[in-house]
């Protein structure tokens, strides 16, 4: 047991600077666990009531997920990833469902937005209200040709014929009664053959009979589709409770995924960072009082007596670190889950959960943490002779380690290796490769980081010495204390890479995705839904026949799947745009940089990919690419075209029809007009009008509210770094009182002595920064290389900031700390502090009992 002993206890008294900075670093790392946990665990735990659905008990909804199969023999199995559109059900299954026993009601269930003099509404079968709750207020239900029309501003009266737009086209239609919920209402057949899709349902609500339970139920109709669709992945799913939601609409399954992506990828790498860096301190902490550990050695204390003095000082001070850091994490999940709400990334309703298990995680993971770290430090001390424990003590030792060094070097060849399997890569390939080179390449600096601090410092060494006499004492003492060097250096270039891969990964993309949209944007005119409405699915046809208009395209954009090769087969969501209008059209109103092929052999059937793209999904021109719809469908087209301009325009080019009756509307989102400045006003009839350059200001700030996310875990994670920098930093100078003071009391003015501490502050910074701007480069320019096809593109001011800031960061972190170590006036000398004080009862009864 690692029971609060005298000795830790005098330890933590006289040596509160070393404590206080291990306590930090344990604080910090516990914040970074708990926030990165509650993500996680919100994630995983994600459940919403049902809205659309409240009034249906049951509700049988498509599976959302692809699946693709991997590998083969005992080996193959399913890979599985959420469709980027909506999943459908076949329409016989209603009828199947209804038949069921225990069913009173089976409702296929479809909802699409349509047109009405311009004004965009849902429009959905009559058979919903008898799970909605909706209620005519005047006339009856809609006919075969008739439709409810709902809401305050609602025009049309019942008896009135009105022309509705629909994913079938334009169709007139009698008012056969009105309601004060916004929306319209067809009778269920209608409603379905206008959708765009008239052999599919997107669910089926279902109301048990009497004496049937929603649970007996469920368990009959799992009964009835395993019959029909066997044990198969992919069968229909059987919600009831809370998970109804997710049949609704796709939001849930996109928070889940963003904050599992938070929690586990970004949190993995953030807890990881984070008790490295923790582990870092520790072991500072304990390296900085190798002498007591020589003297202790030296007046008879064993190996395992100061193996447990070290432990037990972790307890002392770990758990309470642990505690107190879980709340500045429940802080900072808490602000970063609000901002997502605020962005709209996560659905109304949902909350933060917190639960005892990630602050347990995050408390356990900092107590193992020092207890790991505080053992293997005390390594050394604790097993040298006695009688070498304080020779070894009184100079830094920089010898071969035979654990450290090979492992800086199997980083080292690991970082170099994946580097230059990146820069020979392309596509995804050649990101996926580089993720690896910026861990690697840390650890590569952790590990040898001695041997490049003295490296490093030999280097710089030389112009200092020519600087003065405070510079030249500053190499020196770098020089000859290259281990306490490397600690303060390894927080600083993590911070500095980590903040300058994930800022600059985004100007560089958010460049190239600039330039490919001005360049690739021919049309005069793009008419986009107003209000985020949508246009018609005549709007091709409707442009061209404007005076002044000589070529029109409409697109309509979505999201495919592609099975790519970057390390193993899986399905990757591409951007997709549906071409409606002539091929020679297309060509004067966007410009996708064809490289090989052409746009004009685009016909049903065929494709035109991205060069990125094809270079990982490995195809070529004349292949046939295998891939997703947005409602998973599995299709096949032949690739007859390859483009440089997917990033910025659309990764994948097909023909509307392909993409119409599987997107999740069926009408176009824009409509790229050559024209006259005179067609402006017939077009603004279609939607909202934009120039070529409001529609590329509008795309820019769509693009600054993705980089949010970006930005922020630049911040979460340098900020960590630049804390324990910080710390680190503290830490070394207060260790030096001695140091110091030895140098006023032998001439140097207090002036001199601070001078000497802030070039020592520069070279420790210049050196991180160095290190930390080329794991950065390592990483950026394959990564950059292999998506944008360009250089990395490094904002001056972006990266000066950087700069400046780490500069700051190491002056005041060592002048502070230096001016309260340093007396007054040469006269002035604090009064000694003992190398080591035990308290009376353990001068009485022994140190070590």
């Amino acid at each position: 047991m690692f029971l609060p002993n005298g000795l830790a206890r005098a330890a933590v008294r006289f040596r509160p600077s070393a404590f206080a900075g291990t306590f930090v670093a344990l604080l910090l790392t516990a914040a970074i666990v708990s926030a990165c946990g509650i993500m996680l665990e919100t994630g995983l735990r994600v459940s919403l009531p049902a809205q659309r659905y409240a009034g249906a008990p049951v509700v049988v909804a498509p599976d959302p997920l692809a699946r693709i199969t991997v590998g083969s023999g005992d080996e193959q199995y399913d890979s599985t990833s959420q469709v980027p559109g909506t999943a459908r059900l076949d329409r016989s299954l209603v009828e199947r469902t209804a038949a069921a026993p225990g069913v009173a009601s089976a409702v296929g269930d479809v909802t699409y937005p349509v047109r009405i003099d311009g004004t965009t509404l849902t429009a959905q079968g009559f058979g919903a209200v008898r799970f909605t709750g909706v209620e005519l207020t005047a006339g009856r239900a809609p006919g075969a040709d008739g439709v409810v029309i709902g809401g305050p501003e609602a025009k049309p009266r019942p008896g009135e014929r009105i022309t509705l737009e629909t994913p079938a086209g334009p169709r007139a239609l009698t008012v056969s009664g009105r309601t004060d919920t916004p929306g319209a209402w067809l009778a269920d057949p209608t409603a379905v053959a206008l959708s765009g899709h008239p052999e599919q349902v997107d669910a089926i609500a279902v109301q048990p009979a009497p004496g049937t339970s929603a649970a007996q139920l469920k368990k009959q109709l799992k009964i009835q589709l395993k019959e029909v669709y066997g044990t198969a992945d992919g069968a229909p799913r059987v919600l009831t409770g809370d998970a109804r939601r997710t049949a609704e609409d796709a939001s849930v399954a996109e928070a889940r995924g963003l904050l599992e992506g938070i929690g586990g990828s970004f949190g993995g790498i953030a807890t990881m960072v984070a008790v490295f860096t923790a582990s870092a301190t520790v072991t500072l902490s304990v390296g900085l009082r190798r002498r007591e550990f020589a003297l202790l050695r030296a007046i008879g204390a064993t190996p395992r007596q100061i193996r447990r003095s070290i432990a037990t000082e972790a307890m002392l001070v770990a758990p309470l670190a642990g505690a107190l850091g879980c709340l500045p994490g429940i802080a900072l999940a808490s602000w970063w889950f609000g901002q997502l709400g605020d962005r709209g990334a996560v659905p109304d309703g949902m909350e933060l959960t917190i639960s005892a298990l990630p602050l347990a995680i995050a408390a356990g993971t900092v107590v193992l943490t020092a207890l790991i770290a505080g053992y293997a430090a005390a390594r050394r001390p604790s097993k040298i002779a006695p009688g070498q424990a304080l020779t070894d003590a009184s100079v830094e030792r920089l010898g071969f380690g035979w654990i450290r060094t090979p492992l800086g070097l199997g980083a080292l060849a690991g970082g170099v290796a994946f580097s230059s399997v990146a820069a020979g890569e392309s596509g995804e390939d050649a990101a996926n490769a580089a993720l690896g080179v910026v861990m690697l390449f840390l650890l590569a600096v952790a590990f040898l980081g001695p041997y490049l601090a003295k490296g490093c410092t030999a280097l710089l060494g030389l112009p200092l010495r020519a600087a003065g006499a405070a510079a030249s004492l500053a190499a020196a003492n770098a020089l000859a204390n290259a281990r306490r060097m490397a600690s303060a250096i390894t927080p600083i270039a993590l911070a500095m890479a980590f903040s300058s891969v994930l800022v600059f990964l985004h100007t560089s993309t958010d460049r190239a995705t600039e330039d490919q949209q001005r360049a690739g944007v021919l049309a005069d005119l793009v008419v986009t839904g107003a209000d985020g409405g949508v246009l018609p699915v005549d709007a091709t046809d409707r442009a061209a026949a404007v005076p002044g208009v000589s070529a029109a395209v409409s697109l309509l954009r979505t999201s495919v799947m592609v099975p790519l090769h970057s390390g193993g087969l899986y399905l990757s969501t591409a951007t997709a745009q549906g071409v409606d209008g002539r091929p020679a059209d297309l060509a004067r109103v966007q410009d996708l940089g064809v490289r090989e092929g052409s746009l004009a052999a685009l016909a049903p059937g065929t494709v035109a990919v991205d060069a990125a793209l094809a270079d990982s999904a490995r195809r070529g021109l004349g292949d046939d690419l295998k891939y997703r719809l947005p409602d998973g469908t599995p299709a096949t087209a032949r690739i007859v075209a390859v483009y440089e301009r997917g990033l910025g325009l659309s990764q994948v080019t097909l023909p509307a029809a392909t993409l119409r009756a599987h997107a999740p509307a069926a009408y176009p989102t824009e409509l790229l007009v050559r024209a006259e400045s005179t067609a402006a006003a017939p077009l603004a009839a279609l939607g909202t009008v934009q120039d070529r350059a409001g529609y590329a200001t509008a795309q820019d700030i769509d693009r600054e509210l993705n980089a949010w996310a970006n930005k922020t875990m630049a911040a979460v994670l340098g900020g960590f770094a630049a804390v324990a920098a910080a710390n680190t930093l503290v830490m070394t100078v207060l260790d030096r009182r001695r140091e110091l003071r030895m140098l006023h009391l032998i001439g140097s003015t207090r002036r001199q002595v601070l001078q000497m501490i802030r070039w020592e502050a520069l070279l420790v910074t210049g050196i991180g920064l160095a290190l930390g701007t080329a794991i950065a480069l390592a990483t950026l320019i394959p990564m950059v290389k292999g998506l944008t096809g360009e250089s990395p593109h490094v904002p001056p001011l972006v990266y000066g900031s950087f700069v400046a800031g780490a500069v700051l960061l190491g002056l005041v972190s060592t002048v502070l700390p230096a001016r309260t170590a340093l007396p007054r006036g040469p006269g002035e000398v604090s009064p000694r502090r003992p190398l080591l004080r035990l308290p009376g009862p353990l001068r009485r009864r022994g140190a070590f009992d």
